[in-house]
């Protein structure tokens, strides 16, 4: 019988649950996969303690990588035996075998293997539409970045330097600040030891960022704003420390006329000619080695408990994945 990680009430790492669970045959439209890898993002934190309302029980994880074991009716353009990726809008990519919609399956270039791909759907992804969509980095952009070690961070310095991008990076201890530079950060600052809107404003000599990356949250989210320039737009795509505060409208006025987004992946490649695109784009971007891609950490898909612990810790760099 296949296992997967499944959860039948919302609360801590402990509510995970390692059990039987068997997808049955694909339906009309899907294909099934067997998994070989599978990300880890906080995003699975987000849905296991409730703060994304799910229906119980259920699974966890929204991206992984496979090969295909079954192919649905009325499925077009792939075979068994096809390796393939996905990122999907619903939680249950921790499990040996899935079935899912066709329509959000990618096949995979030789050149990126099943670990790459299952490291980098969401926060690949993520760091796509961020940088070429969200805002449009452009060469010699100033840029802040908070975690910028993280697995949606360290892609994005990556990516940010090779268009041109001069990176300050956002780190959470000492430890991770030579990572931060090697990643392609510019200038790295300290949370609780760098005073970030002092700093930040010395580094740009006044003028402050166009953009800033965001995704602590409740900690950064009024040190972020206070970074940006004038129009400047403020980027918050994650809730690490907590959800941002709430706030009047009248913050972003008296500090320049600032934008805010709370941007969601799935938006920006709910159309399968978006999702292709930026897949190919990504996929570009490991390939010709402006993303290098760093797996910190791997567990074997029964351990999902203790990487859950070990990511909200912040003791992890860089992308984790599970093995089945």
């Amino acid at each position: 019988m296949p296992k997967a990680i499944r959860i039948h009430e919302v609360g801590g790492a402990d509510v995970l649950r390692y059990e039987d669970f068997d997808p049955g045959p694909p339906a009309e439209g899907e294909l099934q996969l067997r998994h070989t890898a599978i990300g880890l993002n906080y995003i699975d934190v987000y849905d296991r303690t409730g703060l994304y309302a799910m229906p119980l029980p259920a699974g966890l994880g929204r991206e992984a990588a496979g090969v295909v074991t079954a192919v649905g009716r009325k499925v077009k353009g792939f075979k068994k035996g096809d390796r393939v990726a996905y990122v999907h809008t619903q939680p249950g990519s921790y499990c040996e075998l899935r079935n899912l919609p066709a329509a959000r399956v990618v096949k995979l270039p030789k050149a990126i293997s099943d670990e790459q791909a299952a490291a980098m759907m969401l926060k690949g992804l993520t760091a796509q539409y961020l940088l070429r969509r969200t805002y449009r980095v452009k060469k010699g952009d100033w840029i802040l970045v908070t975690a910028a070690v993280g697995g949606v961070g360290s892609i994005l310095c990556q990516w940010a330097k090779a268009l041109g991008a001069k990176v300050i990076g956002v780190v959470g201890s000492d430890a991770k600040v030579a990572l931060a530079r090697r990643e392609g950060c510019k200038h790295v600052l300290v949370m609780g030891k760098d005073d970030l809107v002092a700093r930040v404003k010395e580094i740009t000599k006044g003028a402050g960022v166009p953009v800033v990356y965001d995704s602590v949250g409740k900690e950064t989210f009024f040190a972020s704003l206070d970074c940006l320039a004038p129009l400047g737009i403020m980027v918050t795509y994650g809730n690490a420390s907590g959800p941002p505060p709430l706030m009047s409208p009248m913050e972003l006025a008296k500090r320049g006329s600032l934008f805010l987004t709370r941007p969601s992946l799935f938006a920006y490649i709910a159309k399968r000619e978006d999702l292709d695109a930026a897949a190919k784009e990504l996929f570009r971007a490991v390939t010709t080695r402006k993303v290098k891609l760093h797996v910190g950490q791997r567990y074997p898909l029964s351990e999902a408990a203790q990487a859950h612990q070990d990511l909200e810790a912040r003791k992890t760099v860089g992308s984790t994945v599970l093995v089945p």
